[in-house]
């Protein structure tokens, strides 16, 4: 697996890549290049829906040809300094900081000099940059701002809230070690719930479009696409950096001593077991009740469909590696279902579909249903194969992404069944 960039490139080029290139994360990449696809597809959905007159601009006033105000320089110096401060304290300790960089970005750790020096330049920036456009008397301007020029301020939003809702909803299903530590769960790079992020961005969202009178179902519709297709890269992060949003263990496969999955039989399987009881009784309670499914790939497809061993994950799981120095030196002592590679596929799938058809869908919140549906059923059928946290409610035990997908689904059923009847009506 690849959890940065020195892992990556590495593999990639076929030597070795210097430290300070593991400060980037492979997930975290992957994310940004999922942010970015969805704005992409939202934007161009936008124009479309503008085109067709379901959109209209907003009109602000704006002043242009003052002087930077203090206010200005202000706010300069203080994001010049903390580019400049965490900058310039990342040299010389990226080796400190490359497990953990999100910790650091957060702590006091960074570099005086640099900052200082990162506070002069933005704020002279600012200064240059509003001198250059100042005018003998400042003027206001009326300007039309269509929602498609939104998609910068959509993404932050959605991101914010997006980080933080995973966060809270992960928090949840991960209780006990919350409480132990609270401010390294919220700060670590691993521990996102989807749906959770889905949730508070998307109420984010509608509260940022009621302000610019933005109708929020045709902002939804252009979202649905671009949110499966982020969806699917986002999960392609999950899988190459081993995040552990993998699935339960098929119990066909068995890591070597070195260090790669080889078929196994049950009795290989329960003698690894054995041997690497530590990890299995501290995540599982017992040898017992670890998840397994004994199912080796057919002789048509490759092994890794069917299992991975996710060596130098992210999140250091599983057993030591022999002869590994680093930071990521675990691998799972036994073969799991690849779930975030199947997800991805699934994503890259819906996506596919949503965006065929979504010149199809004339009445507002049709193509939110539709992706309310998939979203669900997508999510609800890999729960299955996947190890959360279940509730004990008696007579089922469900997981919270199960509870929160199948009311996806008939929150989308229901939206879909009530435009047909608005349609038949019309």
């Amino acid at each position: 697996m690849y959890p940065d960039f020195q892992y990556l490139l590495q593999s990639l080029l076929g030597t070795d890549m210097p430290e300070w290139l593991s400060i980037f994360k492979t997930f975290g990449f992957l994310v940004a290049l999922a942010f970015m696809a969805a704005a992409i597809t939202l934007t161009s959905e936008l124009k479309r829906k503008e085109s067709e007159g379901l959109l209209t601009p907003s009109f602000e006033t704006i002043e242009i040809g003052h002087p930077a105000s203090a206010n200005d320089l202000l706010w300069a110096s203080l994001l010049g300094f903390f580019i400049g401060f965490k900058l310039g304290g990342i040299f010389g300790n990226a080796a400190q900081i490359s497990p953990n960089p999100m910790g650091y970005i957060f702590s006091l750790q960074g570099n005086w000099l640099t900052g200082i020096a990162g506070a002069l330049i933005l704020a002279y920036s600012k200064y240059s940059e509003k001198r250059k456009h100042q005018l003998p008397q400042p003027e206001q301007k009326r300007v039309a701002v269509y929602p498609h020029q939104r998609v910068g301020e959509f993404v932050v939003i959605a991101a914010v809230g997006g980080i933080l809702g995973a966060k809270i909803f992960n928090a949840f299903e991960t209780w006990d070690s919350f409480v132990k530590d609270p401010i390294g769960s919220l700060l670590s790079p691993s521990g996102l719930t989807f749906y959770g992020g889905l949730i508070v961005a998307t109420v984010a969202l509608y509260f940022y479009s009621k302000k610019y009178s933005i109708p929020f179902k045709h902002l939804a519709d252009a979202a649905a696409p671009g949110l499966m297709l982020a969806y699917g890269v986002g999960r392609l992060g999950c899988h190459f950096a081993g995040d552990g949003d993998w699935g339960i263990f098929n119990s066909a496969y068995i890591t070597g001593i070195d260090g790669k999955l080889h078929l196994a039989t049950i009795a290989d399987f329960k003698q690894r077991l054995n041997e690497a009881a530590p990890y299995f009784t501290s995540n599982f309670g017992s040898l017992a009740t670890t998840p397994h499914s004994f199912a080796p790939a057919p002789s048509w497809l490759p092994d890794w469909i069917y299992a991975m061993n996710y060596p130098h994950n992210v999140n250091n799981e599983g057993v030591m590696l022999n002869n590994c120095v680093g930071n990521y030196c675990y691998v799972l002592p036994v073969g799991v279902f690849p779930t975030a590679l199947y997800e991805a596929a699934m994503g890259v799938g819906i996506f596919a579909i949503l965006w065929a058809v979504r010149k199809k869908l004339k009445y507002g919140w049709q193509m939110f249903g539709l992706y309310l549906i998939f979203n669900g059923l997508e999510r609800f059928f890999i729960e299955k194969a996947r190890v959360n946290y279940k509730y004990d409610w008696g007579f089922i035990h469900p997981t919270q992404a199960e509870i929160i997908s199948a009311l996806l689904v008939i929150i989308g059923i229901v939206i879909l069944v009530y435009k047909r009847k608005q349609r038949v009506a019309i």
